[in-house]
């Protein structure tokens, strides 16, 4: 036993949740009987996130447990379609899911918080204060915790990056505009005067290859690269306008509950470990891309200033707002947090 215990700490302590040092590491995990997950998530193999992100964060939830946690990660579709994998949790189907809460936003409002609102927090510490200093997350647990679900926390998916057809760089560019956007920055969007529609990420090719949409967001420019996004339009629009779009790891309340406190740590550690790892990837990936873009594709950026961004953030808390009316039990109490945060960085 003893022996065990230390080839546990070694595993945690040096393996990929000892990233960021130290202050991730969590106690040894005590010997139990062996469980196995199925996780879903809403990207598939091909994207080469699909293994260094999301495969390997299941590799390290099995690591971190010495293998006490098998997890079996699925690509979208495969049990319930994405849109559906609410229902397939609390059903029994899957036992977790790895994805995006934009997806949550028509039944749980404050799903949208948690995806993050344009033109807010400006770097991956201050998403972190917000959500785990300022007790947003705990807000979200409680609204999550409702559906008969665990909310695990957020991973960055680094920026929001608009592929466009046509240059964006005043107010006046949003006119008429029509992009591919979910969640609250569609609603942002609506406000600048463009024109919102929503295509399946599988049909989003050929939507801006035919004109059905002038433009789109999935994610940062990497993961919209790696639906070949850059192919079917002709510039990235800088900055980002949303410094981290944040994915989710959500678990069935009723698998939750089984586990012990040590492996509930080792879960909120790999959670908040990964986020910083894929902020990292996807944001060194994304100036690798802009670079493939700008000089191998000789295709261009477009910049919007100070001022449309400024715009975007007015929009923005409007939409907040809007949705604290429409939620007040949770919305509105994540949205006064906000407003305070925006106060305390000076934002506002």
């Amino acid at each position: 036993m003893k022996k065990s215990n230390i080839n546990r700490r070694q595993v945690i302590k040096t393996g990929a949740l000892g990233l960021g040092g130290g202050a991730l590491a969590a106690p040894a995990v005590l010997a139990q009987q062996q469980i196995t997950w199925r996780i879903q998530s809403h990207w598939t193999p091909g994207v080469e996130y699909f293994d260094t992100i999301y495969q390997e964060f299941g590799r390290w939830i099995t690591e971190g447990t010495d293998g006490e946690i098998q997890v079996e990660t699925l690509q979208a579709n495969t049990v319930a379609p994405t849109n559906e994998i609410l229902g397939a949790l609390r059903r029994g189907l899957l036992d977790a899911s790895f994805i995006f809460p934009g997806y949550w936003i028509g039944r749980i409002p404050v799903a949208g918080h948690l995806n993050g609102n344009l033109a807010t927090w400006d770097s991956h510490e201050e998403m972190q204060f917000f959500f785990y200093e300022m007790g947003a997350l705990d807000i979200i647990r409680e609204a999550y915790a409702q559906y008969g679900i665990y909310q695990a926390g957020p991973i960055s998916f680094a920026g929001l990056a608009v592929f466009s057809k046509k240059p964006i760089e005043t107010a006046e560019d949003f006119n008429g505009f029509k992009i591919r956007s979910t969640g609250t920055p569609g609603r942002v969007f609506e406000k600048m005067g463009a024109t919102p529609v929503f295509i399946p990420g599988e049909e989003l090719y050929q939507g801006l290859q035919t004109g059905v949409v002038d433009g789109a967001h999935w994610g940062c420019v990497s993961t919209g690269w790696g639906m070949n996004l850059q192919e079917v339009t002709e510039y990235i629009v800088t900055p980002d306008f949303l410094s981290h779009s944040n994915g989710e790891f959500i678990v069935a309340m009723d698998q939750w509950n089984k586990l012990g406190d040590a492996h509930k740590r080792v879960i909120h550690n790999a959670v908040r470990a990964m986020s910083a790892k894929a902020s990292a990837h996807f944001r060194y990936r994304d100036f690798l891309r802009m670079d493939e873009f700008t000089g191998d594709m000789g295709k261009n950026t477009s910049t919007v200033g100070d001022d449309v961004m400024a715009q975007l953030r007015q929009k923005s808390m409007e939409v907040v707002d809007e949705y604290s009316q429409e939620d007040p039990d949770y919305s509105g109490r994540v949205g006064a947090l906000l407003h305070e945060f925006m106060r305390l960085t000076g934002k506002v």
